[in-house]
């Protein structure tokens, strides 16, 4: 059930990317940007759908705030691919922007596409009430600069060249910056654009990246390119810090585990009606890519 809806998000985001694109100029780098866009699991876009759904919402009403997080996050592994960055040659079973085109192009296609999550979330469209618009803007911002992803990503280059590798709550504050806030945004995209409080999904929101994480460590170790559609192995080779190397193998997956029961329990005052977020966290451990 929960992957029929998240192939029916994916092409309800898609859908409405078409109607965007169709608008802006066609040129090389509008050309990268759809390519990016193409071929992700839209677990993001999924959540602030399904989310906007729980807070009372049609979800196509949330259509452009969850188009906005696909966009930031596309424009986030434009550039974390980039050869002054992890330097990888393989997104989503394709070769990464750089490598299709090249390292200025894959530059612009980034800055555009976080340009335009920004530009999306600024449209009437998106929510009639300008406060709300705001309030969504100002939060994506905050989640995705320098005090969340991009604080993230800096620990983690940083991390490759310090003197003593990270240990577990340093990984963990690692990882709430460069992988959860996004997704903690997602998560609470719907309660913002309803004018509900955001906080009782955050709880969910904390634990549901945390562990999607901590599976994405788990796949780095125990899947193959062709599954997972990029390389693995690279955190090990590069000696990085990872929740496997120090919970192992199975402790990481139990952790994993713990997390999603956390995340469903945080659910818990939405009853029934939040059985796609619960089977959301499920998929998040057992995916194979």
């Amino acid at each position: 059930m929960f992957k029929t809806e998240l192939a029916a998000a994916t092409a309800r985001v898609q859908a409405r990317f078409d109607v965007i694109f169709a608008d802006l100029p066609q040129n090389p780098i509008t050309e990268g940007m759809r390519y990016a866009l193409e071929g992700g699991k839209t677990l993001r876009g999924y959540l602030v759908l399904e989310s906007a759904r729980l807070h009372g919402l049609d979800p196509a009403q949330a259509e452009l705030a969850a188009a906005a997080i696909e966009a930031l996050h596309a424009y986030s592994l434009v550039h974390d691919d980039l050869p002054c960055m992890d330097d990888d040659d393989l997104r989503r079973g394709r070769p990464t922007v750089h490598v299709k085109w090249d390292e200025g192009s894959a530059v612009l296609v980034g800055d555009a596409l976080q340009s335009l999550a920004f530009d999306l979330l600024s449209r009437p469209d998106c929510a009639p009430d300008p406060a709300i618009r705001a309030d969504l803007v100002a939060s994506l911002a905050r989640a995705a600069g320098i005090t969340g992803m991009v604080l993230g990503q800096a620990q983690d280059i940083a991390a490759e060249t310090a003197a003593q590798p990270l240990d577990l709550d340093q990984i963990i504050a690692l990882q709430r910056n460069k992988t959860g806030a996004l997704i903690a945004w997602s998560a609470e995209a719907g309660a913002r654009l309803a004018g509900a409080d955001p906080a009782p999904m955050r709880a969910y929101a904390q634990a549901l990246g945390l562990a999607f994480q901590i599976a994405d460590d788990v796949l780095d170790v125990t899947g193959s390119a062709e599954v997972t559609g990029k390389q693995v192995q690279k955190d090990a080779a590069a000696g990085k810090a990872t929740f496997v190397g120090l919970l192992g193998l199975d402790g990481a997956r139990a952790r994993a585990t713990s997390l999603i029961e956390d995340a469903e329990a945080a659910l818990a005052p939405y009853g029934a009606a939040a059985e796609q977020l619960r089977q959301a966290a499920r998929f998040v451990i057992s995916r194979d890519h």
